[in-house]
C-alpha cells in the first residue's frame, strides 16, 4: 500500500512537470507573437506551483513574466514596469541559486533600456507638471540602476516640486544615509576665435586645446548637493510642522558647513517662528558678518528689533538695508512707521494731562515731538518715492502722515497722485 502511495505522488509530480513545461511552452509562443496578454495568461496555470519546479523552469517562468510585463510597460502601462521588475529579479535571484545563468545578462541589458524608458517618461512628466508621476518614474529609475544616484536626487526634487512634501522626505532622507554629494567635475577651455569658455568632455577639450582653438583649459568641481539635501529635509519638517526634527537637521547641516548663509537664516527663522527671539538675533548678527552686502538681512534684522522695541537699532538696519538696495520699498515703509509708533507712543501721555499751565506746557511740548516723529516718518517715505516712482503703498502711507500733520497741501498733492 505504501508503495502505491508514492507511486501516485511521483504520478502527480510528472503530471504537474508536464502541465508546467506545456504552460511555459504556450507562454513562449504567445511571446515571439507579441501577446503579453497570452503570455501572462499561459502562465496564470503554472503560477501556484512554479516554485517546486525544476529550475530551469522557473527561471524562464518569471524571465517570460517580465518580458510579458515589460511589453505591457512599453505600450503605456507604466503600473507594469515595477511587476516587470520583480519577474525579472525573481528569475536573476533563481539563476543564482541554480547556478544558471541563461537570462542574466539578458535581463540586465533591458533593465538599462527600461531605466532610459523610465527617465524620458519622468522628463515628459515634469514638463507637463505631473511632478509626483515623475518622481515615482524617477525612484524606479534609480532602483533599477542603484549606482546611478542621480536619479534618486531628481525623485525628491520633483517630489517637492509637486508638493509631495512625505514623498520627497523619504527620498531625502535616502539621499541623506548614502551621504550622496552629487557634485561633479566639469570640463572646460576657451574658444580663441570667439573668447567664450565652452564646456565639454575632458578628452574632447583636451584634443580642443592640443589643435590651438582653443586655451585655458580649467578643471573644476561642482559644490556638494549634501547640505542642499539635509537644508531641504529641514525645510519640509518644517512645512509638515514638525519644528523640533527641522531644527535637528539644521543644526546638523550648521555642522557640516557653518558658514551656509542660507542655513543660518532658514535657522533663524525658526527660531523666530518658535519665539526664540534674541537666538533669531544673534543668528541675524552672524549672517551679516558673512554676507554684509545683503540687505534682506538687515531688513529683518530691523524688524524684529521693531517687534522687541529698540526702534533706534531697527532704523539703523532698515537704513542699511536702503542704503544697499535704494528701491527697498518694505524698508522705507518700515522705517517711516517706526517713528509714527514713536510719535503715536506720546498720545497717551498728552490724553493724561489736565487743563493746569504746567500740564498744557507739557502738552506742547510732547505734541511738538510726536509732530517732529511724524515729520521724519514723511521724509523717509518721500525718499522712498524719490527711488520708486509714485509706488501706491508708499504714496498711500505719506498721505495718512501728512493728513495727521495737518498738511493739507501735501495730503491733497498725493491724493491726487493715488487718483491718477
Amino acid at each position: 500500500m505504501k508503495k502505491t502511495i508514492l507511486l501516485l505522488a511521483a504520478i502527480g509530480m510528472s503530471t504537474a512537470g508536464f502541465a508546467q513545461k506545456d504552460e511555459i511552452k504556450a507562454a513562449n509562443k504567445a511571446l515571439k507573437s507579441g501577446d503579453a496578454a497570452a503570455v501572462l495568461s499561459a502562465l496564470d496555470g503554472a503560477a501556484s506551483t512554479i516554485d517546486n519546479a525544476e529550475a530551469k523552469y522557473v527561471n524562464q517562468f518569471y524571465f517570460l513574466q517580465g518580458e510579458a510585463y515589460a511589453i505591457q510597460a512599453k505600450a503605456g502601462d507604466f503600473s507594469a514596469y515595477d511587476k516587470a521588475v520583480a519577474a525579472y529579479t525573481k528569475a536573476m535571484e533563481s539563476e543564482t541559486a541554480s547556478g544558471k545563468t541563461k537570462y542574466t545578462a539578458d535581463i540586465k541589458q533591458k533593465f538599462a533600456i527600461m531605466t532610459s524608458e523610465i527617465v524620458n517618461a519622468a522628463v515628459s512628466d515634469n514638463n507637463e507638471e505631473k511632478y509626483k508621476d515623475a518622481a515615482e518614474k524617477l525612484f524606479l529609475s534609480y532602483s533599477l540602476s542603484p549606482q546611478d544616484t542621480i536619479y534618486l536626487y531628481y525623485a525628491a526634487s520633483s517630489a517637492v516640486n509637486g508638493n509631495e512634501y512625505e514623498l520627497s522626505l523619504k527620498y531625502y532622507n535616502m539621499l541623506k544615509d548614502i551621504n550622496y554629494d552629487g557634485s561633479e567635475e566639469k570640463f572646460s577651455a576657451r574658444n580663441i576665435e570667439t573668447g567664450e569658455r565652452e564646456e565639454m568632455p575632458k578628452s574632447q577639450r583636451d584634443l580642443m586645446v592640443k589643435s590651438g582653438a582653443y586655451d585655458e583649459p580649467k578643471d573644476e568641481r561642482t559644490p556638494s548637493k549634501f547640505n542642499e539635501i539635509i537644508k531641504n529635509i529641514a525645510l519640509i519638517y518644517t512645512q509638515l510642522g514638525e519644528d523640533d526634527k527641522a531644527m535637528s537637521a539644521y543644526v546638523e547641516a550648521r555642522e557640516v558647513n557653518p558658514n551656509d548663509v542660507g542655513l543660518i537664516l532658514n535657522q533663524a527663522n525658526l527660531y523666530f517662528k518658535q519665539g526664540e527671539k534674541e537666538k533669531f538675533k544673534s543668528l541675524m548678527n552672524e549672517a551679516t558678518e558673512l554676507d554684509p552686502t545683503n540687505p534682506d538681512l538687515f531688513y529683518n534684522i530691523g524688524v524684529i528689533n521693531m517687534e522687541q522695541g529698540n526702534p533706534a537699532e531697527a532704523r539703523t538696519a532698515y537704513q542699511k538695508a536702503i542704503d544697499l538696495s535704494p528701491t527697498y520699498i518694505n524698508a522705507y515703509l518700515n522705517l517711516s512707521t517706526s517713528f509714527v509708533n514713536e510719535g503715536n507712543a506720546l498720545i497717551d501721555e498728552m490724553n493724561k494731562l489736565g487743563s493746569s499751565k504746567k500740564d498744557i506746557a507739557r502738552y506742547d511740548e510732547l505734541k511738538a515731538e510726536k509732530q517732529a516723529f511724524f515729520k521724519k516718518a514723511a521724509e523717509a517715505l518721500e525718499s522712498g518715492l524719490a527711488a520708486n516712482d509714485n509706488n501706491t503703498d508708499l504714496l498711500s502711507q505719506l498721505k495718512n502722515i501728512y493728513g495727521a500733520l495737518g498738511d493739507n497741501v501735501n495730503y491733497m498733492r498725493l491724493k491726487k497722485l493715488l487718483e491718477e
